[in-house]
């Protein structure tokens, strides 16, 4: 047994000079995916809202010896969104291969409890903020030569889930933009993807949910 699992192990792919942006890396699915990343040889850049918890999982990641770096930012702003983006053109000297856009938010009341904040706050959050950045990283990504997008959506952007109205469409709205972006950007060699995930348990939603609807998005 010990021999198959390193025999798996050795035929993983490389990702051996592969630069990457994980976009909330810090925690749950973000984290997770920095870590996958980083162990298969990409240099990574992430991005947080939270300096000190940022700062804790740099120096985490240094002591294991991967690549990573990373920016405090607020994805909710276009201007902290260009300043990520100036900067991990900098840290890569213009060239991006992967871009994953997992930061995402989620607000779960019943649709007639939702205020008008709770809908901008997701819609911004989930879909216009990665859509910017997609934005922001096209040159970067067709000047690598091999750019991959990859969205982390949800399954509640395909099915109804109770009390998720507003993130389910912010969801199924990053679903579409994925094809078409897919379409749009294969000419230059860039791949765009969703994942969907079903309920997660990690540390980000600490309150007393239902797994079923915890943390979609990471």
């Amino acid at each position: 047994m010990a021999g198959t699992e390193a025999g798996c192990k050795k035929q993983r792919w490389s990702l051996q000079g592969m630069t990457a942006l994980v976009t909330g890396g810090t925690r749950g699915i973000g984290y997770a995916t920095v870590e996958e990343l980083a162990t298969l040889g990409a240099v990574v850049h992430t991005c947080s809202r939270n300096q000190t918890e940022l700062h804790e999982r740099l120096q985490e990641w240094q002591s294991k010896g991967f690549k990573v770096s990373g920016s405090a930012c607020d994805l909710s702003y276009r201007q902290q969104r260009e300043k990520l983006m100036e900067t991990v053109s900098t840290v890569f000297d213009g060239k991006l291969n992967i871009l994953v856009n997992n930061a995402g938010t989620t607000v779960i009341k019943p649709c007639e409890g939702h205020n008008l904040e709770d809908y901008t706050t997701v819609m911004n959050t989930n879909v216009e903020a990665p859509y910017h950045l997609c934005q922001l990283a096209y040159p970067l990504l067709k000047a690598s030569g091999n750019g991959s997008i990859v969205f982390i959506s949800s399954v509640a952007g395909s099915m109804a889930l109770p009390r998720l109205s507003a993130y389910s469409a912010s969801k199924g709205a990053i679903n579409q933009i994925t094809k078409n972006l897919a379409c749009e950007w294969a000419k230059d060699n860039i791949r765009t993807n969703t994942v969907s995930p079903w309920g997660v348990r990690t540390s980000i939603t600490k309150r007393q949910t239902p797994l079923s609807l915890r943390n979609f998005s990471g």
